[in-house]
């Protein structure tokens, strides 16, 4: 059994990952601000919690002491945080992120796991984004993903630093902070809840590719101390679904009316986003794939419960 450091553990899908390692018996240290105690992953004899600051370079160098894995889940911006304001991204993601791999090569540490972004890491497409396809990013958000990558890579040639690339879909479900303005799903089931109507971007016919929170965890920590034949995994439903079809799987569960508004797009919105995982499910066997009906419903459970608890 190893012992991993799990930054932004006690996130959205850090919280999942944090989870799953404990099931499989690993110790897990939570790097995560847990001042406010209110913590996502469940409790369990192998977590060890960390109020720490992703800021602070001797928070992050006492947090890798014993450590053998690092999970690099931790985030200070949204995409759309990151479109207001850029050089926040810069100053605090990228640059935190490279302190972050110095001190690991300092550690001795195994392997970096990082989840990046999917669709939008590859821009403008019409087909299935497979890993090997051009990167183009026409957002600060993914732009600074790839930047990470790319300073993984380095740090691999020059001081052999292992690492491991995920770039999930569009990952959904329940803990998804439904008031960051990030992830349409949480986005459209709070403003349902709320008795509020929803914005829809264009026509409705964007289309995603839209992946249950717990079969990204499951798909990362099954392979996270594994020697891989690449760095870098889509992960993904290998299937879209429009905004459109959304809102009306959504009625179905909400078993609710709600007015909808239509507003122009963005210009660095993509219309397309879907990810090939051929090179994943070759190598390790087929991503669990929660139904988008069932994975709503948890997620609306879950706001609703939410909801509940705030009244």
């Amino acid at each position: 059994m190893a012992t991993c450091l799990v930054l932004g553990g006690n996130g959205f899908i850090g919280s999942y990952i944090v989870d799953n390692l404990a099931s499989k018996g690993h110790v897990v240290k939570v790097f995560d601000n847990l001042k406010d105690d209110i913590k996502l992953y469940k409790e369990d004899k192998n977590i060890e919690g960390l109020s720490r600051n992703f800021l602070n370079r001797s928070d992050i160098s006492s947090a890798l002491k014993d450590v053998d894995y690092v999970f690099h889940f931790i985030s200070t911006t949204t995409p759309a945080s990151s479109e207001n304001d850029p050089l926040i991204d810069i100053n605090t993601n990228i640059a935190m992120s490279v302190v972050l791999f110095e001190e690991c090569i300092k550690s001795n540490i195994k392997k970096v796991i990082f989840p990046s972004t999917g669709g939008a890491i590859y821009g403008r497409t019409t087909h299935p984004s497979k890993e090997t396809d051009l990167t183009e990013p026409v957002s600060p958000y993914a732009i600074g993903k790839l930047t990470i990558e790319n300073y993984l890579r380095y740090y691999k040639e020059k001081h052999g630093l292992d690492y491991l690339i995920l770039r999930p879909s569009n990952p959904y479900g329940p803990r998804q902070p439904f008031h960051r303005n990030q992830g349409v799903i949480p986005i459209f089931l709070e403003r349902i809840v709320s008795g509020n109507d929803i914005a829809v971007m264009g026509d409705g016919e964007m289309q995603r590719d839209y992946v249950y929170v717990e079969d990204v965890a499951k798909a990362i920590t099954d392979i996270f101390d594994k020697t891989t034949k690449h760095n870098i995994y889509n992960i993904g439903s290998g299937k879209t679904t429009t905004l459109n079809e959304l809102v009306k799987i959504m009625k179905n569960v909400t078993q609710k009316n709600f007015d909808i508004k239509h507003k122009p797009s963005p210009v660095t919105f993509l219309s397309k986003s879907c990810m090939d995982v051929g090179r994943y499910e070759s190598e390790f066997g087929k991503i669990a794939h929660t139904e988008l009906s069932v994975g709503i419903s948890n997620t609306y459970e879950y706001i609703n419960k939410s909801y509940s608890n705030q009244n």
